[in-house]
C-alpha cells in the first residue's frame, strides 16, 4: 500500500513539481490549492503526512489548519511539514511551535524533500 501524502499549496507549478517527485518515489498524492480544501480532503482521507504551505488563500491559511489538525481526535497524529517561502529568521522556530512538526523552505530541494517526508511517515508510524 502506498504512503499517501497530501499537499496544500496555492501555486500550481509548485504542486506539480511535488506531486510529479513524489509519485515518481511512490507515494499517493492528493492535491488542494487552498486551505478550505485541503481541510476537506484531510477529513476525508485522513493521510499520515500534510506538507503545508503557510500562506493560502481563502478563510484557511496554514498556521489555522496546522491548530486544526493538531485540536482534532481524529487527526492530531499526522506529521505536519510547513513548505513555504517564509524563510527569515524564527520563521522556523515560529512554525514548529505553532503545530508543524518540521519545516522546509521554498525553493524545495528534492533530496531535502524526499528525506522529510520518509523521516515523517517513519514518525508518523511511531505515533499511530
Amino acid at each position: 500500500m502506498k504512503a499517501t501524502v497530501l499537499y496544500i499549496e496555492d501555486h500550481y507549478h509548485n504542486r506539480r513539481l511535488v506531486q510529479k517527485v513524489l509519485q515518481a518515489h511512490g507515494y499517493e498524492v492528493l492535491l488542494a490549492e487552498s486551505g478550505d480544501e485541503g481541510w476537506a480532503l484531510l477529513e476525508a482521507h485522513r493521510p499520515p503526512l500534510l506538507l503545508l504551505d503557510i500562506a493560502l488563500p481563502g478563510e484557511l491559511d496554514g498556521l489555522e489548519i496546522a491548530a486544526r489538525v493538531r485540536g482534532d481526535d481524529v487527526l492530531c497524529k499526522t506529521w505536519i511539514v510547513a513548505l513555504t517561502a517564509s524563510a527569515m529568521v524564527g520563521d522556523r522556530e515560529r512554525f514548529l511551535s505553532q503545530g508543524c512538526d518540521e519545516y522546509i523552505a521554498k525553493p524545495v530541494q528534492i533530496p531535502e524533500l524526499l528525506t522529510k517526508v520518509a523521516q515523517g511517515l517513519a514518525a508518523w508510524e511511531e505515533r499511530a
